[in-house]
């Protein structure tokens, strides 16, 4: 495989953070295990990209001191640091803008001069967050490439969950599409990279340069070397990690497991905060599950993974999730995921590695989970098995390592140095039909 010339657009790529800045970062780092990647980062990423010393060829600092400024200021004192906001993307959209033309004229005398045999935008994700590049390329022979983007995902109607979550902000994200760049994003792009299948449906009218390579990975290092043995007469762990918010639904997942902590078959752990730990805490008292059940608040994220392997199984029914990375880190860790068949989750979760349940209506999630929860606590070969088979799964499917050579494939396709690779999504949505 020969090495490409990849100009890397990253701007939030970070590998001392967490979500999408962390897996930013570990995927840039992947693709530079296997080609001469110059990642194009901000200025305030710089002292810690440069810490991790990486195998990047080159490390470009885009700094906008007045803007930066302000972007800080703004997500302290506006947002208060909720990274949850749903009206943080259309604010982001001047400054990803700002950021991409100071990006350009940084390095357009190197791209034009032929350094770079393709442009990756990497960072951000959402896909209605435009790039100027492919119209600023349009005269040079350097192809665009976007990609993993997930966005989209609509909120499933009967569950209290998403309503208490939704904001009137998602009846305008169409709008998108009138914004500057946005059309020619896309149709300059020379491939597009959906992270999702609800993505890769939204994209549909471009399938002839559309692949699917799931957002979300994880370093091979995490993936557990022995599965912790399952004792018949020994509770099963039950873990829920993430940010306590209306729409990750602990609530229903802590309603499914009550019958077994009741009797003492199960203990549960809760790893994350947020406004909804209250009301959570309140729901174990009234269900009658409070001696079974631990909140641990927030924790760092080498601590999150050591929970991870303590547990037996993840029960994670969160009713709207484009990524879902914890999934994946569990399935590496050895805790058997429980999830709604939906978004990111639905598309990482095969039936050999974990349990997936139908989002009907609230009732009816918590009888499907607790019913799947009855097999694993009187059948602990099963679950043995599942360990076994989704540490297994995330080894040759999921990790970085396995992302950055997917999207390899992608990238020497349009360079012309390879076939064009099959790169279905796990599900083929009708367009505009991918409620549940």
């Amino acid at each position: 495989m020969s090495r490409l010339r990849i100009l890397l657009l990253a701007p939030d790529a970070n590998p001392e953070s967490i979500s999408l800045a962390l897996e930013g970062y570990s995927h840039g780092e992947a693709l530079a295990q296997l080609h001469a990647v110059t990642l194009v980062a901000r200025s305030c990423n710089e002292e810690a990209l440069r810490r991790t010393q990486a195998p990047f060829h080159v490390i470009e600092a885009i700094g906008m001191p007045w803007l930066d400024r302000i972007y800080a200021w703004s997500l302290r004192w506006i947002f208060k640091d909720n990274y949850h906001s749903r009206a943080l993307t259309p604010f982001l959209y001047p400054f990803s803008l700002a950021f991409e033309w100071r990006a350009w004229r940084r390095m357009r005398t190197r791209i034009i001069a032929g350094e770079f045999d393709i442009v990756l935008r990497l960072l951000p994700a959402n896909p209605v967050l435009p790039s100027p590049f492919p119209f600023l390329l349009r005269n040079c022979s350097v192809p665009f490439v976007i990609g993993p983007i997930n966005g989209g995902l609509p909120w499933p109607q009967g569950f209290s969950q998403a309503d208490n979550q939704k904001s009137w902000i998602d009846n305008l994200r169409d709008l998108y599409r009138f914004l500057p760049f946005a059309r020619s994003t896309y149709r300059r792009a020379a491939a597009i990279i959906a992270g999702s299948s609800q993505t890769y449906a939204e994209f549909a009218t471009y399938r002839d340069k559309l692949f699917f390579v799931p957002e979300n990975g994880v370093s091979r290092s995490l993936c557990s070397g022995n599965v912790r043995p399952c004792e018949d007469d020994s509770k099963l762990e039950l873990i829920f990690l993430g940010a306590l918010v209306p729409y990750k639904a602990c609530d229903l997942a802590l309603r499914a497991a009550a019958p077994f902590l009741r009797s003492g078959l199960a203990h549960f752990t809760v790893v994350g905060d947020g406004p909804e730990r209250n009301r959570l805490e309140q729901l174990t008292n009234s269900l009658g599950i409070e001696e079974s059940v631990s909140f641990c608040g927030m924790l760092t994220h080498t601590e999150a993974m050591q929970r991870l392997r303590s547990a037996d199984v993840m029960v994670y029914p969160s009713v709207r999730e484009f990524g879902g990375a914890v999934v994946v880190e569990a399935l590496a860790a050895g805790a058997v995921p429980f999830v709604a068949d939906f978004g990111g989750p639905g598309d990482t979760v095969r039936p050999d590695v974990g349990f997936k349940v139908l989002l009907t209506n609230e009732s009816d999630v918590v009888s499907q989970m607790e019913g799947f929860l009855g097999e694993l606590v009187h059948n602990r070969n099963l679950l043995h098995q599942l360990r076994e088979q989704g540490i297994s799964y995330v080894r040759e499917c999921l990790t970085w390592e396995a992302k950055a050579q997917a999207v390899t494939r992608v990238l020497q396709w349009v360079v012309r140095q390879g076939p064009k690779p099959d790169l279905p999504p796990p599900k083929l949505l009708a367009v505009g039909s991918a409620t549940p």
